[in-house]
C-alpha cells in the first residue's frame, strides 16, 4: 500500500489530524477504530504484523494513494517521490522543507507490484536517528488491495520478517502501531479528502506519530 519519517516511516508505511499518543500510554493498533488484526507467526518463526481497514475509494485509486507522486502527497507526506516499476523507490519526508535526495529521507524499494492489486516494498534508507534501521530492512511490506463493495476496498498491509529478540520486539511494536495509523489515514483521506499540508498542525502532528514509531518516544 502499503505507506514514510513510514511507512515505510513506511511506512509505513504514515489520521493527520492525531497526535502520537502521550508518553505514559502504551501505543497500540486498537487506538485507531476501523483497524483489525489477523497477525501471524511466519513458518521460519518469524513474526508478521497484518492489518486491515476498508476504505471508500475503488482498488485503483486506493493503490495510486501508495503508488503514485500526487496520491502520496495527498495523504502521507508533505515531500514525497514515486516512481513505480519493479526497483523503483517511494522516497519521502515528514518534513516539510525537505528535498528528494536528502539523507535522512525514508526510501523503499518497490519489489513488485500488480496496479490496483498489490504493492510489495522493503525499506532501503531510513533516517539517520532511526532506532535499529538494519533489523527494520530484514523486513518486507506487502499492501493488498481487494473490492469490497461498490466504491469500496479492504486494504491489507502485511509487514513480515520480524525475527526474535529485543530489537525487533520494539520495531514490531513501534510499526504494529505506526502501520495502523496509516490506514486510519488512508480512511481518513478517502472520507475528508486531501491533506492541506500548508496547516501547521499537519505536518507536526505526522512527525510526532512519525517519532512514535521510531522509537523517539
Amino acid at each position: 500500500m502499503a505507506l514514510n519519517r513510514l511507512i515505510v516511516r513506511l511506512c509505513c508505511l504514515l489520521a493527520l489530524a492525531c497526535t502520537a499518543p502521550p508518553a505514559s500510554a502504551e501505543p497500540s493498533w486498537r487506538d485507531f477504530p476501523g483497524v483489525s488484526s489477523s497477525a501471524f507467526v511466519e513458518p521460519n518463526g518469524d513474526r508478521a504484523i497484518q492489518l486491515s481497514i476498508e476504505v471508500a475509494a475503488e482498488p485503483q485509486a486506493a493503490f495510486d494513494a501508495f503508488a503514485t507522486t500526487e496520491g502520496f502527497r495527498s495523504w502521507a507526506v508533505p515531500v514525497a517521490q514515486v516512481d513505480l516499476r519493479t526497483g523503483g523507490m517511494i522516497e519521502a519526508s515528514y518534513n516539510a522543507a525537505a528535498r528528494i535526495g536528502d539523507r535522512d529521507n525514508i526510501r523503499n524499494q518497490i519489489l513488485a507490484y500488480v496496479p490496483g492489486r498489490l504493492l510489495v516494498i522493503r525499506n532501503v534508507q531510513a533516517p539517520r536517528d532511526f532506532v535499529d534501521p538494519e533489523l527494520f530492512q530484514h523486513t518486507v511490506t506487502i499492501i493488498e488491495f481487494v473490492p469490497a463493495g461498490p466504491g469500496r476496498t479492504r486494504v491489507t498491509l502485511t509487514n513480515s520478517g520480524y525475527g526474535g529478540g529485543p530489537g525487533f520486539d520494539r520495531l514490531y511494536r513501534q510499526f504494529e502501531w505506526g502501520d495502523a495509523y496509516t490506514l486510519a489515514n488512508l480512511r481518513r483521506r478517502f472520507e475528508q479528502g486531501p491533506v492541506d499540508w500548508s496547516r501547521r498542525e499537519r505536518p507536526a502532528a505526522a512527525a510526532a506519530a512519525s517519532e512514535q514509531v521510531q522509537g523517539q518516544h
